[in-house]
């Protein structure tokens, strides 16, 4: 049998070479499709303004009111120097799930893996439906399929560069058309290439559920493919196991982010104590973790946690809470292996 490889965006490597793996970041990403429009005359000042430790504060309480904070893709020096703590930490990649519509900018994540020493995994696909392009808005399912397939064999246009995932394939609640024939196209090229999937599921805890109907009818394979972001849409234990039973990764995704205030998300406390539950129930080889870095004020410069978050703080809390090192080696190292992996 060949070795087994990951794609990327410096080529192809092995898999052993992938090391400790942060499966759910973004390092370009322009996500002002979030942003609520100024209506006032203060709201328009801070729309722009600067971040400072004086508006800090705020903009943890109102990241998305800030077109400065949603605009991650001009600070790649930042993200460049907060890889590199990553790596000083111990990590060695990351999963880069900007895809089409939110700013993919190929040429920023090969100078950005250069420049930090760390593998960088990139996608095809498209996010939720107000940012797939127009022209893609019509495509059938056919046509979305062979432009996903196009760049997997053939590599990005005017770059070298083959996407080592599909995804993060974007999905509201409830589903709009787009967003489901962007999922079956997922599910095809996924069938044809082998490719593992990155799903990001609407906030609502009947979402993955049906994401996964839609996306298993359409030929999906579960057991190569990530729910993401269950941080802030399964509370409820039994729903979870349900889920971990179709065989699907179970991402928690938002370590570093304390922001119940805006939405039921998890604190990283109730985080490690749901990944512990997984673990006794025997989901152990299931279980991602990542921070999903997409705004400028989590990136140090701006006095945000980084990309080494997990590895500084998380990791010691997990040991405190009696998680066992073998099991975080598994949840940083083998099992986004497992799930990057071709063969």
């Amino acid at each position: 049998m060949a070795k087994s490889r990951v794609e990327t965006v410096l080529g192809a490597i092995n898999a052993e070479d992938l090391g400790l793996t942060l499966p759910h970041e973004h390092v370009v990403m322009d996500c002002s499709y979030f942003c609520t429009l100024p209506a006032t005359d203060e709201e328009r000042e801070r729309y722009t303004a600067p971040i400072t430790m004086q508006n800090l504060n705020w903009l943890r309480h109102n990241l998305y009111k800030s077109k400065v904070n949603v605009s991650m893709y001009n600070e790649q020096e930042a993200v460049i120097a907060d890889l590199k703590i990553f790596k000083q930490a111990g990590g060695a990649t990351v999963v880069e799930n900007t895809v089409i519509g939110i700013n993919r900018d190929i040429i920023k994540m090969v100078n950005i893996s250069k420049s930090s020493g760390v593998h960088m995994v990139c996608g095809t696909g498209y996010f939720v439906d107000e940012t797939v392009p127009g022209e893609v808005k019509s495509l059938s399912v056919e046509k979305i399929t062979q432009n996903m397939i196009s760049e997997i064999n053939d590599g990005i246009k005017d770059t070298e560069v083959k996407p080592g995932i599909i995804g993060e394939i974007g999905t509201s609640w409830p589903l709009t058309d787009v967003e489901k024939r962007n999922l079956q196209a997922a599910a095809e090229s996924q069938t044809q290439t082998q490719t593992p999937v990155m799903i990001h599921p609407g906030a609502d805890p009947q979402a993955p559920f049906e994401v996964l109907r839609l996306f298993q009818e359409a030929g999906g394979d579960a057991r190569r493919s990530v729910m993401a972001h269950l941080d802030r849409t399964i509370p409820r234990n039994e729903l979870l196991i349900e889920l971990a039973d179709t065989g699907v990764y179970l991402e928690y995704d938002f370590f570093g982010s304390e922001i119940s205030y805006m939405t039921p998300y998890m604190s990283d406390a109730q985080r490690i104590e749901k990944i512990r539950h997984l673990i006794d129930e025997g989901y152990i080889d299931k279980i991602l973790i990542s921070h999903d870095i997409h705004t400028c004020h989590n990136l140090t410069k701006f006095g945000g946690v980084g990309f080494s978050h997990i590895l500084h703080y998380t990791v010691p809390k997990m040991l405190h809470k009696g998680i066992a090192q073998a099991d975080i080696t598994k949840l940083l190292v083998s099992n986004p292996k497992s799930w990057l992996t071709y063969y």
